[in-house]
């Protein structure tokens, strides 16, 4: 009777090989659908925040009301200033961007005009002082601010003829009868932000709000 053959150490090797290359490729495409997840969930994190933001924006838009005490809605190229109504009286919001970020501050609720002007003051402090700062989006490199006016779109810098003239609400000017000069709110307000390349953004994109007539 024959002795059964057993593997030769050649035929081991080779054996062990073709395994450990079927492993590596099997590792590599493992890890490889591990890092497409996670660059999906980034993405999709990224996505649900910058939706969260620009809802943020636009009810701070749909929200503002005129003090008649001060603009209620300005953009001095740095920071959009708004006075938003809350249930509990009036609020100062700021939106600004600056190192790569957009941020947005907004202040307590109250119901007197100078808390309102002091707070509005210290939404215009808040740009350079980074221990107020909030940020709302990381990776933008810029952002531009347009007002509708008429029936165009022009720099939010720009009041033109958009000055009018309403009794004074101050103690002052009420004393005096002077009539305070204030901006008109818009119709609408066009946000363009520019991100940065690797943000996960396209390199633009532009938000328009159409504002609510005052009631």
């Amino acid at each position: 009777m024959r002795a059964s053959r057993g593997f030769t150490l050649v035929e081991v090797l080779v054996a062990l090989f073709v395994m450990a290359v079927m492993a590596a490729l099997a590792w590599r495409g493992l890890d490889g659908l591990a890092r497409s997840r996670e660059i999906a969930q980034a993405q999709v994190d990224r996505t649900a925040r910058l939706q969260a933001v620009l809802q943020q924006f636009e009810q701070d838009l749909l929200a503002v009301q005129d003090s008649g005490s001060t603009d209620a809605l300005t953009f001095d190229g740095a920071s959009l200033l708004l006075t938003r109504r809350q249930p509990g009286g009036l609020q100062a919001v700021a939106w600004t961007v600056g190192d790569g970020r957009l941020y947005r501050w907004a202040g307590p609720v109250v119901q007197q005009v100078g808390a309102l002007s002091a707070n509005l003051q210290a939404a215009q402090q808040f740009v350079s002082d980074d221990s107020q700062r909030v940020t709302a989006l990381e990776g933008v490199a810029g952002w531009q601010m347009y007002f509708y006016r008429g029936n165009a779109w022009t720099n939010a810098q720009s009041t033109g003829d958009a000055v009018v003239s309403s009794p004074g609400t101050a103690a002052s000017d009420a004393q005096s009868g002077i009539a305070a000069q204030h901006v008109a709110l818009p119709t609408g307000v066009r946000m363009v932000l520019s991100f940065a390349p690797g943000s996960g953004f396209s390199s633009t994109l532009s938000k328009d709000v159409v504002m609510e007539r005052p009631q």
